[in-house]
């Protein structure tokens, strides 16, 4: 799936049953949001209350993530914008981005920002919204994706909401009125929802690389290792790796830098979650696949991202919990995984591109 794949709508009253239900899989019990908490954000503000879908047939629709915020006077996230709606505020305050486990790492989220964001600057220009900025309080481990959607990362949050720290975001909505007509955004209606972004994805990403998959080499893993001078006798990457995904081709690492080992599989979704489309399926522990090892610190990378603790899945050998590896620029994953606070960083070589043209 892509996310031109998606529709973009707002989310109605009967639908609500469905988003609390992304909802209660995507956050732990100490910060998911009731279902009163939902149908008062929703009847208060339903043209903040944006969801993707995927369509079924010509009449049907499936929700499969959302965004929801309310209204606030201040500047700055506080307790009380996260349970009151101020009609004509300027500040709109993010409560919820979530997407169901099912469709998660594959740029949906993103996909969704950057839609939320343009229809509120097409309605600030087009109808006169009070809208200036958005607000939001996000872990650590997902201030990343944020900031790729146009966030700025402000620091930690006085905001106590379940047990852990959040940090400050904010975007300041585009003031198009001094722009001139060829910067501007067409209105909503004179596009399909999504086209806008994904054009303005393209025009900037032309002269990206175009991964190649491993299994497309005539000959196969070999042609993609190179001697590895600082280990006589083995290998690193002969190539780039890039995001896997045709439309991203983000450079992950540079030639040289990950070290080739074959060693025992690991299982990096949990049983009931399906494999991306975009991705090659792993064997099953214990049998082995071929991995690239990057050490000593994430700071190797060109660009990666990582989930919080995956406390769905079984422990490394080490009794760790795992953290995984994903596109920092369009979400995809998981193409590797580490150990919480460890230092090797592993890839797996079927799970990413090779920049070989």
């Amino acid at each position: 799936m892509t996310a031109l794949n998606l529709q973009y709508d707002w989310v109605s009253a009967q639908e609500l049953q469905d988003a609390i239900k992304i909802e209660e899989q995507g956050f732990p019990p100490d910060e998911a949001a009731s279902y009163e908490a939902f149908c008062y954000r929703q009847a208060q503000a339903p043209d903040l209350f944006l969801g993707a879908y995927l369509p079924k047939s010509s009449n049907e629709r499936e929700l499969i993530g959302y965004i929801c915020s309310t209204l606030a006077p201040t500047t700055s996230y506080t307790h009380e914008s996260i349970s009151t709606h101020v009609p004509g505020a300027s500040s709109v305050c993010l409560h919820s981005i979530c997407v169901r486990p099912d469709h998660q790492r594959q740029g949906v989220a993103l996909a969704l920002l950057n839609e939320y964001a343009t229809r509120l600057e097409t309605a600030r220009r087009e109808h006169s919204a009070p809208y200036d900025r958005i607000l939001l309080i996000a872990h650590e481990e997902l201030c990343g994706l944020y900031e790729k959607a146009g966030f700025e990362k402000l620091g930690p949050s006085p905001v106590v909401h379940g047990s852990r720290p959040w940090f400050d975001l904010r975007r300041l909505l585009q003031n198009t009125s001094d722009l001139p007509p060829s910067e501007i955004a067409p209105p909503a209606q004179q596009l399909p929802p999504g086209i806008w972004e994904a054009l303005q994805r393209s025009s900037t990403s032309r002269n990206r690389p175009v991964p190649k998959s491993l299994n497309s080499f005539a000959g196969g893993l070999p042609d993609v290792l190179q001697a590895d001078p600082s280990r006589p006798g083995l290998s690193s990457n002969k190539f780039d790796l890039l995001c896997p995904h045709p439309e991203c081709g983000s450079i992950i690492l540079k030639s040289g830098v990950g070290k080739w080992v074959e060693r025992a599989s690991v299982q990096m979704e949990p049983a009931d979650h399906p494999v991306s489309t975009l991705l090659s399926t792993l064997p099953p522990p214990p049998e082995t696949t071929q991995w690239w090892l990057v050490t000593p610190t994430p700071m190797a990378f060109e660009n990666i991202g990582f989930t919080r603790p995956a406390k769905s899945l079984p422990l490394s050998d080490n009794g760790k919990a795992l953290k995984l590896l994903a596109c920092a620029e369009c979400d995809l994953g998981p193409l590797g995984w580490s150990e919480e606070g460890g230092s090797e960083f592993w890839l797996a070589c079927a799970r990413v591109g090779y920049r070989a043209t």
